[in-house]
Formats: C-alpha cells, sequence, structure tokens
C-alpha cells in the first residue's frame, strides 16, 4: 500500500464509537422500553403455498392484556421497494412458511406471544414451487398470477405476465451468435447454491408511535431511514414531514437491515391502538424465516476463446431465487447482469438474468449485492477454462483482466479514473499466497494442501439520484459537531467521515464530535447505507461543508485581519495569513462570530452546509443494457489455501488472502478489518451456510442450533490484507467504497482450492465434505 501524504486520511485513527462499544454502554433499539409501551407477536404462515380460507380470532381475544389484532384484510394492498407485490399481512393467500399473517397487539410480550399462538389460521394448501427451475417451467404453478398488474416503483423490473418471472434484465453487447462458431475453445458449466440467512448479532426490531398531532415516530436498526418514510407516505399515505425516523447504532447488518418490512406492521399495530407506541422485535427463528434472506441462485456460464486464451464470447444465465416476493432481488437481478462478466474484458456478451418467485423466504440484499454469487460462477468457469487450455489460471486471468480502454458489458466506457488496477491486485495475491512453490503440496499422513485464486469487482449499484448531505456546526471552543445520515451498523463509516473532515480542515481529529444516532428531523437526507457507497457519498457532501465553513470563516477572518479573504488559510485550530502564518485568528474567536474590543460584532455561529448527488449515471436500456450504472469500478483479488484430508474430505482453511484497490484508504485499520470480516462471511457462505427446504417448502433448520455458520476455529488460521491505491479522481481524497469486497471472492477461491484437492468440480454451495465426497463419487460433474 502507497504510503499517505495526508495528515489524518490514510492513518489507523481508533474507532470513534470504541470506547462505548467495548464498555457495553451503546444502546440499540431493544434495549429501550417506555412505560405503556405495547408489544406486538406475529401470527405467521404454516404453509409454504396457501389460500387463506378463514382467520378465527376467538381464543386470542381472550387472553388478558390484548388490545388489537390485526389482519390483512385491514391493509390489503401491496408494497415494495422496486415492484409492489408484497402485502404486509397476507391476505387471500400465503406465499411462503412464515409469512406473516396476523398481528397480535398486548401489553406485554408474553400475552402477545400467547394469544398470537391461538389465532387459528384455516388454509387449503396449494402446489409449492421449490426450486427456480421449476419455477422456469412453461406449466410451472403460478405464485403470482396478476404480476404483470403490479405497480412499478422503479421503471427497470421487467415481470412477465402468465410466468414466475418477477423481472428479466437482459445485457446484449457485440455479437455472440456469429462469434461463437469461431471459437476455437468452448466450455460449459451450471452452479447452484440455495438461500441463507444474514446472520446479524441484533435481530430486526421497531418501535412505532403516532403522536396526538399525527407525526409517525419510527425507532429501527435499518440502514434506510429515508426509505422507512418514503414508503409510509407512498402506500400508506402518510405525510413525509410527518415521519420521523431515529436510528442507534446497528448490531450488524450486512444488507439484511436495508429494506423495510417490520416498520409498515409496527406501523398498522400503533394504528390499531389509537397510536400507542408498539415494539415489534423479531425471535431469532421469525429473523431467520420471516424476515427477508440472502438468494439463492442457478447459473450457467459458457465461454468462448482463443487457442492462446483470450476469451471473445460470453454468455450467462441466471436463475434468481427471489422467493416468494422481488424486495430487493429485482435490483439484485440487475446487479448481477450489469456486472456479469466479472473484471473481464470480452467483446460480445449475451446474459440474461431472471429475478425468479417460489414459496421460499423472500429475499433483499446481501453484502456484495449479487457479486459474491456471480463471481463463484464466474471464476469457477475461468478455472475450469484453464485446466481446458492446459494454462495456469493466473495466467488467463491476466490476460483477459479488464482495464482503461475496455468497456463494461453495458458498455460503460473504462478511465484510469474510474476503474482499478486489476492486474496489480491479482500479481500481489499471488504473491501473497505464495502460488509459484506449488499450487498443490503434499504434507503426509493423508493430507494436501491446495490454492484456490479469484478476481473480483463490483460497481456501487446505486439509484442514479442518490445522494447525501451534511451539516457542521462550530462550538464556542472551536471544535465542530458533524451530522450525517449514514449509519453505523459497524463498519466504522463515521469514524471515516470523521477523518475526512478533519484533513478538510487541517484540524485533529479530537476535534471532530460526530453524532452517532441518526434523526431524520434534523440530519440531512441520504439515500441508504447500502452498496458501499456511504464513504463516497457522505465522504464527498462532508467535504462540501467543510468548503462552505471555511468560507465563512474566511469571510470573518479576513474583517478581523483586514486582508482579502484570497491571503487566508485554514488550519492547525486557526485562520491564518499565508505570507505570514503567524498572523491569524483561533476559529474558537469566530465560532459563533468575533466580537471586537468595541462591542460590535460580525459574522455569527459557523455552519458548513454540503450535500453531494450521483453525476452523469443512467437507467439501463430495457433490451440491450447500455447505459452508465455505477461511478466507478472497484477491483481486486483473492486466494485461499487449504489443507485437505483425502480420507474423510474433511478441510481446514490456512490462509485468506485480500488485494483491494479501493483507490485513497482513508482508515487502513478500519479497511483492513473490513476486509477480514468480509473474507470470514463470505467463507461461511461458501462452507457451510445454506437453508434447507423439505417438499412443502418448509425450512428444516430455521434456527442457530441447526443452522451451520463457519463457527469459532473454524476460521483461517491467517488473514493476509493488502491494498494497492489506484485514487478515484470523483471519491473523497481518491478513496472508492469497500465495504462489500471482502466477501466477494470468498466463495470462488474456496471452490477452486478444494476443486483442486479433491480432483472434482465443484460447482455447488456449500461446500461441506459430504457435498464434496458425492461429487468426487460421481466422477466429478
Amino acid at each position: 500500500m502507497k504510503q499517505s501524504i495526508h495528515t489524518t486520511v490514510g492513518k489507523a485513527e481508533k474507532r470513534i464509537d470504541v470506547v462505548e462499544k467495548a464498555r457495553g454502554k451503546v444502546r440499540y433499539v431493544s434495549d429501550y422500553a417506555v412505560p405503556g409501551m405495547l408489544h406486538a407477536k406475529l401470527v405467521t404462515s404454516t404453509q409454504a403455498h396457501a389460500t387463506i380460507k378463514s382467520i378465527d380470532l376467538t381464543e386470542a381475544w381472550k387472553v388478558p392484556g390484548v388490545r388489537a389484532i390485526v389482519t390483512g384484510d385491514v391493509f390489503p394492498y401491496h408494497i415494495g421497494p422496486i415492484l409492489a407485490d408484497r402485502p404486509p399481512l397476507a391476505f387471500q393467500k400465503v406465499r411462503y412458511y412464515g409469512e406473516p399473517v396476523a398481528i397480535v397487539v398486548a401489553d406485554s410480550e408474553y400475552q402477545g406471544k400467547l394469544a398470537a399462538s391461538k389465532v387459528k389460521v384455516n388454509y387449503e394448501p396449494l402446489p409449492v414451487v421449490n426450486s427456480v427451475q421449476q419455477a422456469f417451467q412453461t406449466d410451472a404453478p403460478l405464485i403470482h398470477e396478476h404480476s404483470g398488474q403490479y405497480t412499478k416503483i422503479i421503471d427497470n423490473v421487467y415481470p412477465v405476465s402468465g410466468t414466475n418471472i418477477g423481472s428479466h434484465i437482459k445485457i446484449r453487447k457485440g455479437d455472440v451468435g456469429a462469434i461463437w462458431a469461431n471459437c476455437a475453445e468452448t466450455i460449459s458449466a451450471s452452479y447452484s447454491f440455495n438461500l441463507s440467512d444474514h446472520a446479524a448479532i441484533e435481530t430486526r426490531s421497531t418501535r412505532v408511535e403516532i403522536n396526538p398531532e399525527g407525526k409517525v415516530i419510527v425507532h429501527s436498526c435499518t440502514q434506510s431511514p429515508y426509505t422507512i418514510k418514503k414508503v409510509l407516505n407512498q402506500f400508506f399515505n402518510v405525510s413525509v414531514g410527518d415521519v420521523v425516523v431515529h436510528v442507534p447504532l446497528i448490531g450488524g447488518a450486512f444488507g439484511g437491515k436495508g429494506t423495510v418490512q417490520l416498520e409498515p406492521l409496527a406501523y398498522l399495530a400503533s394504528k390499531a391502538v389509537g397510536g400507542k407506541m408498539v415494539k415489534l422485535q423479531y425471535e431469532r427463528e421469525e429473523d431467520m424465516i420471516t424476515a427477508p434472506c440472502h438468494i439463492g441462485l442457478d447459473a450457467t456460464i459458457k465461454f468462448g476463446a482463443t487457442k492462446d486464451g483470450k476469451i471473445i464470447a460470453g454468455h450467462y444465465t441466471f436463475l434468481i431465487d427471489s422467493g416468494a416476493y422481488t424486495d430487493q432481488a429485482a435490483g439484485i437481478t440487475r446487479a448481477m447482469a450489469l456486472d456479469c462478466t466479472g473484471p473481464y474484458n470480452i467483446p460480445n456478451v449475451w446474459c440474461d438474468a431472471y429475478c425468479m418467485y417460489t414459496n421460499h423466504p423472500f429475499a433483499t440484499s446481501f453484502r456484495g449485492y449479487a457479486h459474491p454469487e456471480l463471481t463463484f460462477a464466474v471464476e469457477r468457469t475461468m478455472e475450469q477454462l484453464a485446466k481446458q487450455l492446459k494454462m495456469d489460471s493466473i495466467e488467463l486471468r491476466t490476460i483477459n483482466a479488464i482495464k482503461p480502454g475496455n468497456t463494461t458489458p453495458t458498455q460503460t466506457v473504462l478511465t484510469a479514473n474510474n476503474i482499478g488496477d486489476t492486474e496489480k491486485c491479482l500479481q500481489r495475491a499471488k504473491e501473497m499466497i505464495a502460488w509459484d512453490k506449488g499450487i498443490q503440496v503434499d504434507v503426509g499422513e493423508g493430507k494436501i494442501r491446495t490454492k484456490g485464486i479469484s478476481l473480483f469487482w463490483k460497481t456501487s449499484t446505486t439509484a442514479t439520484n442518490a445522494q447525501a448531505g451534511a451539516v457542521l456546526t462550530f462550538e464556542a471552543d472551536g471544535t465542530v459537531n458533524l451530522n450525517c445520515a449514514a449509519i453505523e451498523l459497524g463498519q466504522g463509516t463515521k469514524t471515516a467521515l470523521a477523518q475526512i473532515l478533519a484533513e478538510k480542515l487541517k484540524m485533529d481529529m479530537k476535534q471532530i464530535h460526530v453524532t452517532m444516532e441518526v434523526n431524520t428531523q434534523y440530519d440531512p437526507h441520504q439515500w441508504r447505507t447500502v452498496a458501499s457507497s456511504s464513504t463516497f457519498l457522505a465522504g464527498r457532501a462532508v467535504i462540501s461543508a467543510a468548503e462552505n465553513a471555511i468560507k465563512q470563516m474566511k469571510k470573518t477572518a479576513s474583517s478581523v485581519l483586514q486582508c482579502s479573504e484570497e491571503d487566508l488559510e485554514v488550519g492547525g485550530g486557526r485562520v491564518y495569513l499565508k505570507p505570514d502564518p503567524g498572523y491569524g485568528v483561533d476559529i474558537k474567536d469566530i465560532a459563533l462570530g468575533y466580537t471586537f474590543p468595541n462591542g460590535h460584532a460580525i459574522g455569527g455561529q459557523i455552519v458548513g452546509v454540503g450535500s453531494h448527488i450521483q453525476r452523469h449515471l443512467t437507467p439501463m436500456d430495457k433490451e440491450t443494457g447500455f447505459g452508465k450504472p455505477g461511478p466507478w469500478w472497484s477491483v481486486g483479488a483473492q486466494a485461499i489455501e487449504v489443507e485437505w484430508d483425502k480420507k474423510n474430505y474433511t478441510y481446514k482453511i490456512l490462509k485468506a488472502v485480500t488485494v483491494l484497490d479501493g483507490g485513497t484508504i482513508i482508515n487502513p485499520m478500519l479497511a483492513t478489518q473490513q476486509m477480514r470480516s468480509g473474507m470470514y462471511l463470505g467463507l461461511s457462505f461458501a462452507s457451510s451456510e445454506s437453508f434447507i427446504f423439505d417438499e412443502a417448502g418448509v425450512p428444516l433448520n430455521p434456527d442457530l442450533r441447526n443452522y451451520q455458520m463457519l463457527r469459532f476455529g473454524e476460521q483461517p488460521s491467517e488473514y493476509l490484507v493488502d491494498f494497492i491505491e489506484t485514487p478515484a479522481a470523483d471519491g473523497p481524497f481518491g478513496a472508492r467504497g469497500i465495504g462489500e469486497y471482502g466477501v466477494i471472492g470468498m466463495a470462488a477461491a474456496l471452490a477452486n482450492g478444494l476443486s483442486e484437492a479433491a480432483q472434482a468440480e465443484l460447482n455447488q454451495l456449500p461446500l461441506t465434505p459430504e457435498f464434496i465426497w458425492k461429487t468426487k463419487k460421481e466422477g466429478g460433474k
């Protein structure tokens, strides 16, 4: 990593929330209790697909303390972030096991839970669609009979009437059909994995009340406070200004708290009891099954290449398991299509990405937003093509690596500004994993060590008008308060923003006070805290606010010092004369205006205001995918070394490597920890995590006892992280987003390493010993 020329940016500053967290003083949504607060409990479906014949509330009403019971007929309308296809409470039919059917509001959690257990729902079972392959068949049972009539919230979603296709996204670049016949080498392979869980430490929770003035007060562990305002306005006809959302620190999210699900339910519950505060918090099993989860995928990748390994045609088919509703999976489908090639320059591309309805829990954002999934498929195919060509897989990747001057699948032209250095990342990862010392080494006792590598990329898929704002208020002692609506969910964003501000004001970090909690009444608008976009968007807003404050300080100081504003500089807690830095005025003396000896005053409080909005982004063309979907692409390489036991098919992960070009790295320690946590998450998803459904669509492992995650002691013995810094001209001090990137290539790298070890093509996740044994037994296919 390059040495920083800055004083605060590029330095491993301590997280600003570390002391409170270490001492257990941070309070989360569920830590608050208010006298008179009521509790909501859900009645959830015991069928994956069924018609609701009747709901009997008689016995539930007999439970003491029950204040209201809300069913789907109270609000028989559809909501959704991209396509409005989901009722907050099921009415007429249920579409997945665990779907909310009714809400019981009671004085205590116990009373609510007891009453919910006494609600009797009479179902008439319907045929269950239990996989994307089944859903894709022309004679499959329809999960949404009227999908073509649903309201589009965002234009680029394309449901297909009379099918289970919630959206179909196309990429057409070049002429795959004409080129294919001239390819010297072709390869085709298929991949799959099932839905899985986010498994954040804090389960989803919210509190909602409607005060006597009609204002809806929401407390939520959400990544999207302004989306909550939008949803309550758009679907429940509450004025945007009458919705106030409070967000404390969040106990993990990984994309799962970026969607809006609990808040409409709690709003309906509060409305049913005259606006009293109602708390709705998922128990762990509800958080895993009722709440939205991580997509499943079936994918087929075909490459056509020359004899020397240049890939000239790529054909991609993705069937995304979005579960019962499209939610964010419709956006994930788009994101998977627009970056379908991975970080490779492929001139002819044909991609069809389908968002498929099934009778599984509905899916939403997961860290990486389609990219860990597509990278697994693409990188496994690269590995198999290298074997077919009898070529080193790093050499194959180097030949095809994308670079400035190439175009993306959506035909965006790449420049030195908007793409990192793919080859440098690959070569550095090669060094760190000691690739040249052998990718397979026999260590005796029936064990071998093998290595796997992957290349990855991702653009920040945001709305074309995604934006952020920042407000700076100066205190009488010259310190600065920073307010913005970026959500702190463990990634350290607000520490990075404080560093950006300190660098711009040339001020010590100790002089920056950051408001950690978000309140939409006084924090400026921010799109959402997703898509690795917060440091980029909010960072630019912070710089803009700092520039605004500096202008005000110079104006006041120029009157005090009797000079022009152009002669002044700000730094070290002072505004001083450039030619003579000893001549100046302390910021604390002008922070609230300056008072002359004769009592006259000028200026007033320094309040810096700034904002930033995405620029020059465009929607994708429906038929070709042409467009500019993101401001930049971060690229990287990851590698794994595993020790494989040939006798019992078990393995131990010895080493995990990540090399990322994230532009300027604001805080190397935070960035390293983000990569490490992402690597752990990606390896868990790759090695063990998956929901298991029976034939009726019922999840068989809806709790942490049976849902297998990478446990303590199973993590890599060694994490190695490094950064290549190719600054992005548009980013704050040259930074690009990095939050999601540690996850993206892990599954592919692990599968490549284990495929080498087992001498079998492992194209399905999770990579359990049982699956590897079965694949090996069946001939490696």
